[in-house]
C-alpha cells in the first residue's frame, strides 16, 4: 500500500510493509540530514561496486587471497569509501541549510544538488576508470606519481587513445551516471517536507552537534585510540590485499606529498662500484644494480634456533647512561648487561624520531623521506626485511602505545608474515598517561606471552614511557624515586633537565632489570639473545662527562647504547670500539644466532672483520632542510643533501665546530664520495627492495 500526502505537502512514499520504528526514525530525521545520508549511500554504493569490479578484473586465481583476508579487505575498503563519501557530501550539509539551496524545500536546491551528485558520480567513475588503467599498466593503484604523465599531455593522451576504448568507455560512463542519478532521484523525491520541524534553538543546536559527531566518527573510522589510516589497508603480506582494500582517491592524496621523492638511476649506477666494495657484493651487476648478498652459516641442522628479543628503548641517549660515564649511575641494569655481553659505545642511529628509527631498523635503509617519514609513504610500504630470515620463529611486536607510531603498523603487517602486534587495547595493564602503559607493565605483558610460546620466537618490545610527564606508576616493582636531598650532584650538569626526567630514565632501566629477572626463571631465557638500543637520543646539553662535540655537533641525538646479551649465545663479553650503525643490527643478530639470510640493503654484520677498515655511520638531519653525513672514529663529515656546503669536524677537538676540511682534503674527498654514494644508493634501495625484488631470480635491468 502506498500513501501520498495532501497537496499542502510534497508527495512522499510510505511503504506500509516497513516497521513502525523505521517510519518513526525517517520522520524524525531532519530533511537535510536524510537527503545527505542518501547521497552518502549513493557514493558508497558506487565505490563498493567498483571495488568488486576491481577484484574480479585483477585478482590472480593462481595466487588467491585467503577468505579472511578478502573479507577484511572489503570491510576496510568500505570504511575508506565511507570517509571519501562523507567528504564529498559535506557541501550538501554545509550549504543545504541556506533556504534557496535546501535540497528538499527548494526546487532550485533540488536541481543544484542533483546536478552536484551527478557530477560526483561522474568524477568517481572517471577516477576509478583511470585507476583501473593505471593498475593494468603498472600494477599499482592510482597515486601522485601519475602526475608525471601530465608533463607531456599530448603523448599521454595519444597513448590512452591508442590503448583504451575511449569512446566506448565514455558512453558507458554516461550511461552509468544516468542510471545512478535516476536511482538517486527515485530515493530522494519521496522525502517528506516537514515545515517547522525543529523551531526551538536547543533543538537545532542538538541536531547540529549530533550531525557533527556522526560525521566526525565516520571520518575517524575506528573505535580505537588511532584513527583509520592508509597503512591499515596493508595488513597482509599478500600484496594484492592492500591494493584491494585501498581507496584510490585517498591513496592518491596520501601519496601527493611523496611524488617528488624518488631515485636517480644514473646516480645510483655511478655510486654502484664504490658501494659494491663497501657492501661486499659477491656478484655485482651494474645493469640490474644488484645489491643482494646471500649469507650462509655452516651450522648443525638439528640445533634449536635461538630466541631473539629486541628492545627499542625510548629516548635512550648514551650520555644519560652509566655506560658513558654518567656519575649519576642512572642505568645499573643495562650497565651490568653490557659487562656480560657485547657493548658498542660508538653506535649511532641515523636520525632522531621514533618512526624513522623503527623504519631504519626494520628495513636496513635510512629514512631519507623529506615529507613526514618513510613509514607514512604508501609508495614504499613493501620492504624486504631480514626478520623474515628467522623463518622458524614466531614473530611478535609489543608497543607501549603511542599515536605517533601507528603508521609503523602498515610497514610491519605488510612485510612480516603472521606477525602478532600487541598495542594499546591488547593489554590488561592500565594506561598510566598519554604514552600508554608503563614500561614495567609492557615488559610484564610481553613476558607473560613469551613464556608460553612453544618454539623459537623473534620478539620486538618498543617502550614509550620515557617521555614527559615522566610518570612513575604506583605499581612499580619496588622502584624508589630519588629526591633532591638524595643527590650530591646537580642533575642538570649531567644530561638531565630535571629530577623527574632522571627518575623516569632510572625507571626504564629498572623495568629492564625486572624483565630480565622474570625471563631468567623461564626456559626461553637460556637460549635467547637480548638486544637493547635506543630509538634515538636527545639533542640537549649533555653534561660535563661527555666530549663537547656531542652537544655542539648534535651527535647527542644520534649516539645511543647498543647492548647484546645472551647466556647461551655470547660466551665472551667484549666491548667493540668500532663505529656501528642502526642498519647493522639485524645482520649482526643473524650472525650471532647463525641464521642464514639474504641482505639487500645498507646493513653489514658488525662481527665481519672484512668491513672494519671502512666502518661509517650514515646520518641525516631533517630540520631546516636535509643535512647528511658520515661519522667515523675521529671525524664527522657533513653536507647538504644536494652535496653543497661540505665540511669536516674533528670529534676530539675542543672546538669541534671548526671546519677542518682544508687541512684534510683527501679524507674530506673520500668521505664526500661515500656520503654521496650512500645517499644515491639509499634513494634507489628504498623503492627497489620489495620481497618480490629480492625473491625473483630474473632481475631486470633498472630503467
Amino acid at each position: 500500500m502506498i500513501h501520498y500526502a495532501g497537496s499542502k505537502d510534497a508527495p512522499y512514499l510510505l511503504d506500509s510493509a516497513r516497521s513502525s520504528s523505521m517510519k518513526s526514525l525517517i520522520k524524525i530525521l531532519p530533511r537535510l540530514q536524510l537527503y545527505t545520508i542518501k547521497a552518502v549511500l549513493l557514493f558508497v554504493l558506487v565505490q563498493s561496486l567498483l571495488r568488486i569490479v576491481f577484484w574480479l578484473r585483477f585478482n590472480n586465481p593462481l595466487d588467491p587471497i585467503s577468505s579472511s583476508d578478502l573479507w577484511r579487505a572489503f570491510y576496510l575498503g568500505l570504511k575508506y569509501d565511507l570517509q571519501v563519501s562523507l567528504v564529498l557530501a559535506l557541501p550538501i550539509l554545509l550549504l543545504g541549510w541556506i533556504k534557496p539551496l535546501h535540497p528538499v524545500y527548494s526546487n532550485s536546491g533540488q536541481r543544484l544538488w542533483h546536478a552536484y551528485c551527478g557530477g560526483v558520480v561522474l568524477a568517481l567513475l572517471a577516477i576509478y576508470a583511470t585507476d583501473f588503467g593505471h593498475y593494468a599498466y603498472l600494477e599499482q593503484r592510482l597515486n601522485a606519481t601519475a602526475l608525471r604523465f601530465v608533463e607531456n599531455l599530448q603523448i599521454s593522451a595519444t597513448m590512452v587513445w591508442q590503448t583504451y576504448p575511449v569512446v566506448t568507455g565514455s558512453l558507458v560512463l554516461i550511461l552509468l551516471v544516468y542510471i545512478s542519478l535516476r536511482l538517486f532521484k527515485f530515493v530522494t523525491r519521496y522525502i517528506e517536507p516537514i515545515p517547522g520541524q525543529y523551531q526551538r534553538w536547543y533543538q537545532k543546536t542538538t541536531i547540529v552537534l549530533l550531525t557533527f559527531v556522526v560525521v566526525l566518527f565516520g571520518l575517524y573510522g575506528k573505535i580505537s585510540w588511532y584513527p583509520l589510516r592508509w597503512s591499515d589497508a596493508f595488513f597482509s603480506t599478500h600484496a594484492f590485499t592492500g591494493q584491494l582494500a585501498t581507496n584510490p582517491i585517498l591513496y592518491f592524496f596520501n601519496t601527493l606529498k611523496n611524488k617528488d621523492e624518488t631515485f636517480d638511476v644514473p646516480a645510483a649506477r655511478d655510486a654502484y662500484p664504490l658501494m659494491t666494495q663497501y657492501l661486499g657484493i659477491d656478484q655485482p651487476d651494474l645493469d640490474t644494480l644488484n645489491f643482494i648478498r646471500h649469507v650462509d652459516f655452516a651450522t648443525e641442522s638439528q640445533r634449536t634456533p635461538p630466541n631473539v628479543v629486541v628492545v627499542i628503548l625510548e629516548s635512550f641517549a648514551s650520555y644519560k647512561a652509566g655506560l658513558a660515564g654518567n656519575p649519576l649511575n642512572p642505568t645499573p641494569n643495562i650497565d651490568r648487561l653490557a659487562e656480560q655481553g657485547h657493548y658498542y659505545p660508538k653506535f649511532y642511529v641515523t636520525q632522531t624520531g621514533t618512526a624513522r628509527s623503527v623504519w631504519t631498523f626494520i628495513t636496513g635503509i635510512p629514512d631519507t623521506e623529506l615529507n613526514k617519514t618513510s613509514s607514512r609513504n604508501p609508495l614504499i610500504v613493501d620492504q624486504h626485511t631480514l626478520i623474515n630470515a628467522f623463518d622458524q620463529h614466531k614473530k611478535l611486536y609489543f608497543l607501549g602505545g603511542s599515536a605517533s607510531w601507528a603508521n609503523i603498523r602498515g610497514l610491519l603487517s605488510a612485510n612480516i608474515p603472521e606477525l602478532e602486534i600487541y598495542e594499546e587495547g591488547s593489554y590488561s595493564s592500565p594506561r598510566v598517561d598519554v604514552w600508554g602503559i608503563s614500561d614495567l607493565s609492557l615488559f610484564r605483558e610481553a613476558h607473560d606471552i613469551l613464556k608460553n610460546i612453544d618454539g623459537p620466537f623473534f620478539a620486538i618490545i618498543q617502550t614509550s614511557g620515557n617521555h614527559r610527564p615522566y610518570t612513575i606508576p604506583e605499581d612499580n616493582a619496588g622502584f624508589v624515586s630519588l629526591r633532591a636531598e638524595d643527590l650530591e650532584l646537580e642533575v642538570t650538569e649531567y644530561g638531565f633537565n630535571s629530577l623527574e626526567e632522571l627518575n623516569s630514565f632510572r625507571f626504564m632501566d629498572h623495568s629492564i632489570g625486572h624483565f630480565l629477572k622474570l625471563a631468567a626463571e623461564e626456559p626461553y631465557f637460556d637460549n635467547a639473545l637480548f638486544v637493547f638500543f635506543g630509538d634515538h637520543g636527545i639533542h640537549a646539553p649533555t653534561g660535563k662527562h661527555t666530549p663537547v662535540s656531542e652537544e655542539q655537533l648534535r651527535i647527542s641525538g644520534l649516539r645511543v647504547p647498543l647492548v647484546m646479551y645472551g647466556n647461551g649465545i655470547i660466551s665472551q663479553p667484549q666491548v667493540f670500539t668500532k663505529v656501528a650503525s642502526q642498519v647493522d643490527v639485524l645482520p649482526t643478530i643473524a650472525a650471532l644466532t647463525q641464521t642464514d639470510y639474504i641482505n639487500s640493503t645498507l646493513g653489514r654484520n658488525l662481527l665481519d672483520e672484512r668491513f672494519d677498515d671502512h666502518r661509517y655511520a650514515f646520518t641525516i638531519e631533517h630540520g631546516g632542510g636535509r643535512v647528511i653525513g658520515l661519522l667515523t672514529d675521529e671525524y664527522y663529515f657533513m653536507m647538504h643533501f644536494d652535496g653543497s656546503d661540505a665540511r669536516l669536524h674533528r670529534l676530539d677537538s675542543d672546538t669541534p665546530r671548526d671546519n677542518v676540511a682544508a687541512q684534510h682534503p683527501e679524507l674530506t674527498q673520500t668521505l664526500a664520495e661515500y656520503t654521496a654514494a650512500m645517499r644515491d644508493t639509499i634513494q634507489y634501495m628504498r623503492e627497489n627492495n620489495t620481497p618480490a625484488d629480492i625473491i625473483s631470480s630474473d632481475i631486470q635491468p633498472a630503467n
